[in-house]
């Protein structure tokens, strides 16, 4: 090991995290609108720059496309007054991006940032460096255009209101209509139902569920919302914080019943090297019923050489109740994309405009020219889009209280062992409980 080159490395984070938190002082010291100013009502205390400059990840063409599509149509006068600059950096490299603009009090109006940074534990939320959308689109209204959902969402994950829902997506059961029709099954509303299902679709030589075993996460699912449906939707938070472990009796039966299903057959032959892809074509050719996954499949199952079983044959169901559990069938797990944060410091009043604007108008832009399914309410017509695609738009804008997936609060090292595990536990290679005992010796040693 280059321990030099490593202590280097660290001293250098020091001393961008020391000016981080030296900033924090003055987080809050933006000008205010002047007293009796009618744009003081948009809630706005920063001072505007001289550009709404936006950092985004290279990987993320959509957002900056569909934002610049914004500033020449809908947020023209927004961008009149304040111009849309865009900046960009590679995923990888967020974290230190931002630490150095921090440092350098140079963040710029809106960024994307580290899931951890923006916490309120984090080094730019507790040094007062993120703002709290909730409270800037409130002032204005325009803070009924963000789903509740997607805020529930972000608060689960963030611990408050410090991104916007660009992106979003639910998790649920994709299920082939046509087979359900067939064997009589309908959806399942518990999961013993599930099972039973299950049962009868194997037994009818169709896999029940194309889980990818290669890929990890697709199996420790399963698990998980077994989990917050059986101990509640703060599961993960009470384990977090230390009011529960996961080798109470709650998380072993998560951890049982997912070995119970791959033992049953119903991931089908070879499950646990299966890739993604693979999953995928299996219930778009119609050799599998069902698909636990996330509303991005809907690029998929929207080609039409890849779903051969058509649009009109799929469906979408949340996971099904425990009996007994505390949880509820009625809270689907979401994730919100990356983190988008917004500088307080530079949040005046034609900023805050522009959140505004993006609030109003991002779903329908996003929706109707690039059938992006985000965070915000679509205002307006979207044209012709896959029925599919509407029926989840839909179901996003019913949805109060939504829970995480299992990992999301783990630490980095736990959060692969339970995907590199979680082979051993469904082959039978592991026990449910000595499972749980790794993943939780993994957690306290994090902590």
């Amino acid at each position: 090991m280059n321990t030099r080159t490593k202590r280097r490395g660290l001293v250098t984070t020091g001393f961008a995290l020391a000016a981080v938190v030296a900033l924090a002082g003055c987080a809050g010291t933006g000008s205010a609108a002047p007293s009796g100013d009618p744009e003081e009502a948009s809630g706005a205390t920063g001072t505007d720059p001289e550009s709404f400059t936006v950092l985004t990840a290279n990987e993320n063409a959509t957002l900056e496309a569909q934002l610049t599509a914004l500033s020449e149509d809908q947020c023209e006068a927004e961008n009149e007054a304040l111009p849309l600059e865009h900046q960009k950096t590679a995923q990888a490299d967020v974290v230190q991006k931002v630490t150095l603009l921090a440092s350098q009090d140079a963040l710029p109006a809106h960024f994307i940032a580290g899931t951890a940074m923006v916490r309120p534990d984090g080094d730019l939320g507790a040094g007062g460096l993120v703002l709290d959308y909730e409270e800037l689109l409130s002032a204005s209204g325009a803070w009924e255009n963000v789903l509740p959902a997607a805020a529930s969402t972000v608060q689960n994950v963030y611990g408050g209101m410090v991104s916007l829902p660009y992106q979003y997506n639910l998790e649920g059961i994709w299920y082939n209509k046509a087979i359900f029709e067939e064997e009589g099954i309908e959806e399942p509303q518990t999961f013993d139902e599930l099972v039973d299902a299950s049962e009868q679709l194997t037994e009818a030589g169709y896999t029940a569920l194309a889980q990818p075993g290669a890929a990890g996460w697709p199996l420790t699912r399963l698990m998980g919302m077994h989990i917050f449906r059986e101990v509640g939707p703060d599961a993960m938070e009470k384990v977090r914080d230390g009011e529960a472990k996961l080798t109470d009796e709650g998380y072993v039966a998560g951890a049982a019943a997912l070995q119970d299903m791959a033992q049953s057959g119903f991931f089908g032959e070879g499950f646990s090297s299966v890739e993604p892809d693979a999953a995928t074509a299996a219930f778009l050719t119609g050799s599998a019923a069902m698909k636990y996954d996330g509303t991005w499949l809907l690029s998929n199952i929207n080609d039409e050489e890849q779903n051969q079983i058509g649009i009109e044959n799929v469906g979408f169901m949340p996971f099904p109740a425990v009996d007994g559990g505390e949880g509820s069938i009625d809270q689907w797990p979401a994730n919100a994309g990356a983190a988008m944060a917004a500088n307080p410091k530079t949040a005046g009043p034609k900023v805050a405009a522009w959140f505004d604007c993006i609030a109003e108008n991002y779903g329908q832009q996003a929706l109707s020219d690039a059938g992006v399914l985000s965070g915000f309410k679509v205002n307006g017509d979207v044209g012709d889009i896959p029925e599919t695609t509407a029926f989840v738009q839909e179901k996003m804008a019913e949805i109060d209280e939504t829970v995480l997936w299992f990992e999301a609060l783990l630490d980095a090292k736990s959060n692969s062992l339970a995907s590199t595990n979680v082979s051993l536990l469904t082959t039978g290679q592991m026990t449910p409980e000595q499972y749980m005992a790794d993943l939780q010796a993994s957690i306290d040693a994090a902590g």
